[in-house]
């Protein structure tokens, strides 16, 4: 399926509207990642985010809000606290029976919205309360450290992140798209115009020659392909609906469909959660001076065998976990069941669900071993060709699925457009009458 062509989308006008609204959006959020919170040293911050490892907590999270934490600024906290509150009542409906039932209902589905909206203000709050300590305890950071500096600090940075989700949510009701998913789309990709031009500047010492420029375009050519593929591929399932009489003698057709099992249902989550686990030994033993904390945060670090055996154990494990989460065979059949629609040579019920869940778990073992490969990529290329920039991991999965999330949403709507066109100019015979729609 080809892509929307850019003329196309702008001339339908409720797209237009959509679109620019998102932008709108996503500027201010990119002003406001830009305005440093009051009485703040922004050149300690400076040295403090050159000298920074992506290997620590902070490292990781500065990651999701585009170097705005690192900096200190209105919106340093970004999205992170609703997407912590969301993926918790995630996991809280995978364990307690009542918070399950009411994700299945539209009015449950409110009410844990809510819910998530709460804990993301006290999240907030115990975000920016810990980052005003940490800021104040940094040498020079603070022109006026005191009481005084911790409340408009951790008052500042929680009014920062509601606004944020805030905006999130105004993008995913009136604009294009997710909201939550575009603002680290865009915190990810606004990271990459300083490695271009930290490549230009490799290219003029000489740390980057221009073949290895070019093998090094081809390479991430390829993998952004291979990516789209495997965020794409999915094992069908087929499935029949039998004919059903719908009264009056009228038979209803049976239909053909089938069941879609993504080699990938788990998303980037198995890599955010193996680097969070991993980087905790580096974040601990920089904030301390005890040497067998720091003896044990050198085994994980990137080039170490301990650090590339246990990402991998990681990545794999959570991608089960989490496909076994966001996935239920047996609903899946109950559902099938009540529909009166059934697997080819499988019988209904627990059957079904035990061979959903079989085909699930094959599929997602390459699902995994890709995310492994994806993951690794980074330091391959940081170690082996000398790159002065990351490619690939958590940012590359993010990027390249919110593009197809978006691109698909914007096909839809101009589907749609078609469709309402056709019905109010084509024409439509009633047994040999001529009525126009």
């Amino acid at each position: 399926m080809t892509g929307p062509r850019i003329p196309n989308v702008f001339k339908i006008p409720e797209l237009k509207e959509k679109i620019l609204f998102t932008l709108l959006c996503l500027l201010l959020y990119r002003l406001g990642a830009h305005i440093t919170v009051p009485g703040i040293n922004t050149a300690t911050l400076t040295e403090f985010a050159r000298n920074q490892s992506s290997q620590t907590l902070f490292g990781l999270y500065d990651m999701f809000t585009g170097g705005a934490l690192l900096r200190a600024t209105v919106f340093g906290l970004g999205i992170m606290p609703y997407i912590s509150a969301s993926i918790f009542w995630q996991l809280v409906g995978a364990v307690i029976p009542t918070v399950e039932k009411l994700q299945k209902e539209e009015g449950g589905r409110k009410k844990i919205t809510q819910w998530t909206r709460y804990l993301t203000v006290v999240l907030a709050a115990g975000q920016a309360w810990g980052y005003a300590v940490f800021l104040e305890g940094m040498q020079g950071a603070v022109a006026h450290p005191g009481l005084g500096f911790l409340l408009v600090t951790t008052f500042t940075l929680t009014t920062g992140g509601i606004f944020v989700m805030w905006l999130g949510e105004q993008i995913t009701e009136r604009g294009l798209g997710n909201g939550m998913s575009l603002l680290i789309f865009f915190s990810i990709v606004e990271r990459g115009f300083p490695a271009i031009i930290q490549t230009v500047q490799y290219l003029g010492t000489g740390a980057l020659t221009w073949p290895g420029l070019i093998m090094l375009a081809i390479l991430m050519v390829a993998v952004v392909w291979f990516t789209v593929a495997m965020m794409i591929a999915a094992r069908r399932i087929p499935i029949q609906i039998p004919r059903k009489v719908m009264g009056r003698g009228r038979i209803s057709e049976g239909q053909k469909s089938f069941i879609p099992l993504r080699l990938n249902s788990a998303g980037v989550m198995p890599i955010v959660f193996a680097q969070s686990i991993i980087i905790v030994p580096g974040t601990l033993a920089q904030f301390s001076h005890v040497t067998w904390l720091r003896d044990l945060a050198t085994q994980f670090q990137p080039g170490s065998w301990v650090y590339y055996v246990s990402n991998v154990v990681l990545i794999v494990f959570f991608t089960y976990f989490y496909t076994a989460i966001i996935f239920n065979p047996v609903d899946l059949s109950e559902n099938l069941k009540k529909q009166g629609g059934f697997i080819p040579g499988v019988k209904p019920g627990t059957r079904t669900a035990e061979y959903i869940d079989q085909v699930l778990s094959r599929v997602t073992l390459p699902g995994s071993l890709f995310l492994v490969a994806i993951a690794m990529l980074p330091y391959l290329l940081l170690d082996k060709a000398n790159v002065p920039f990351r490619f690939g991991g958590t940012s590359l999965l993010i990027v390249v699925g919110v593009a197809l999330d978006t691109v698909q949403q914007m096909q839809q709507h101009m589907i749609l457009r078609q469709y309402d066109g056709f019905m109010k100019q084509g024409r439509i015979r009633f047994r040999g009458r001529q009525r126009f729609m």
